[in-house]
């Protein structure tokens, strides 16, 4: 029976196995570590004494790829949120709190009351979304919509960090506007936030383990793919150091890997190669807290960490586009942000909790419009050989949603040049 031998286990390579099991198709999941979830994973951490994931993500209730793949695999419930759309914002400079509020609908009022909107800037301000919208491909998010006042310092510029792991002033526009068109467009019910209830593994990758496992999928670990042996357009081995696996005409090959690991595999392969790195601190408080929204995140502005995310008694902050920063020693880092933390959840910035520092040095690809240029799309310059990661051609920033249509686009991809009519369509 013909395979796809899906190298990496990752989110993209989990959503190209799962999504091509769900057309029927046989897959061999190979992961070069002891364990599944790459960039979005928990573990369990000794000197917190709690598990704790390698980074925060933020999700929104319009990110169909992930709830697709979350149905999939059971998960459907693993993310918690409000009911309604709302970010609670802290300037952590004046101590002053706000909090955006969308509307239902497509037509956005809630620009128009000044309780919902960003204080400090007029409604017309905002409208300067509509530049951002029809920008092209070489400009970015500061050219757009300007790089001053209170709109850009607090909404635009927390937003295109948060989405693009970069400044506004180097951001590319034309990834911001998937976020918008596919979310705060379509209304308040399509950007819901939304994370994972009990941490990234529970949500995303231990229950798509286990539904691979109950479909039949062979799943390997600690296996690196070292070389891939081509002939004729076609890959036709793959080497796992001394291990050989010799694939069949039929067979085909998922490249879920970071766009290094690719470019190594697949010599002249065009792609974003320069990274962008993210700091996440974890503070294990002395008791469980709420921040004042009732919310489990919280936007800070003005300060070092640009979002706090409460889950009992593990305060956990993302500090994203983080080159200036990333070389820092984990004390300074720690003693930063919890001033931050201290500020937002009333608490004494002098007692500093027990820490964990975490650095991701290749979070993102860098997302200036020239890197956005190099995504690959989903076929390689072999025929039997896809790519997926959230560093290819999704239309998306590189985010769990952007991973998880990778995984999409490949089993698609895979499906169409196979000939085998899907079971149900994946988009």
């Amino acid at each position: 029976m013909p395979r796809t031998h899906v190298i990496g286990a990752g989110l993209a390579g989990l959503s190209a196995a799962v999504s091509l099991l769900a057309q029927k198709h046989a897959v061999v999941l190979h992961e070069a570590s002891g364990r599944a979830g790459g960039r979005c994973r928990s573990f369990a951490d000794a000197r917190l004494g709690c598990s704790i994931d390698n980074g925060n993500h933020l999700l929104l209730s319009g990110n169909q790829s992930t709830a697709r793949y979350l149905s999939l695999i059971g998960a459907a419930n693993a993310l918690v949120g409000p009911k309604k759309a709302c970010f609670p914002f802290f300037d952590v400079g004046s101590g002053r709190r706000w909090m955006l509020r969308p509307n239902a609908g497509i037509v956005p009022w809630w620009i128009f009351h000044p309780g919902r909107r960003t204080p400090g800037a007029s409604a017309w301000s905002h409208l300067s979304a509509l530049a951002l919208m029809l920008a092209g491909p070489g400009r970015t998010v500061a050219d757009c919509v300007g790089s001053r006042g209170v709109l850009f310092e607090r909404f635009w510029e927390p937003l295109a960090v948060a989405a693009l792991n970069m400044p506004a002033t180097e951001g590319a526009a034309q990834l911001l506007q998937p976020v918008l068109r596919e979310t705060f467009a379509k209304g308040e019910a399509a950007c819901r936030p939304l994370i994972a209830a009990r941490g990234l593994s529970d949500a995303f990758v231990d229950p798509a383990l286990a539904w691979l496992r109950a479909q039949g999928a062979e799943l390997q670990f600690k296996r690196r793919l070292t070389q891939i042996e081509r002939s004729n357009e076609r890959a036709e081995t793959l080497c796992f150091g001394e291990r050989r696996v010799r694939l069949g005409a039929d067979d085909r090959v998922v490249l879920a890997v970071p766009p290094q690991a690719a470019a190594g595999l697949l010599p002249g392969l065009a792609a974003p190669l320069q990274s962008s790195p993210i700091v996440n601190v974890h503070f294990r408080l002395s008791q469980p807290a709420d921040i004042p929204a009732q919310l489990p995140f919280l936007g800070l502005i003005g300060g070092t960490a640009q979002w706090l995310f409460i889950r009992g008694d593990v305060a956990s902050v993302t500090i994203s586009a983080a080159a200036g920063l990333v070389h820092e020693s984990a004390a300074v880092l720690a003693e930063r942000t919890w001033r931050d933390v201290a500020a937002a959840l009333a608490a004494n910035p002098a007692s500093l909790p027990p820490y964990r520092v975490v650095k991701e040095k290749r979070a993102t690809f860098v997302q200036t419009p020239e890197q956005a240029r190099l995504r690959p799309g989903a076929a390689s310059a072999f025929a039997n050989v896809f790519l997926a990661g959230d560093w290819t051609a999704t239309g998306l920033p590189a985010t769990i949603e952007s991973a998880v249509r990778s995984g999409e686009i490949a089993a698609r991809a895979i499906v169409r040049q196979t000939g085998r009519p899907a079971r149900r369509p994946l988009a």
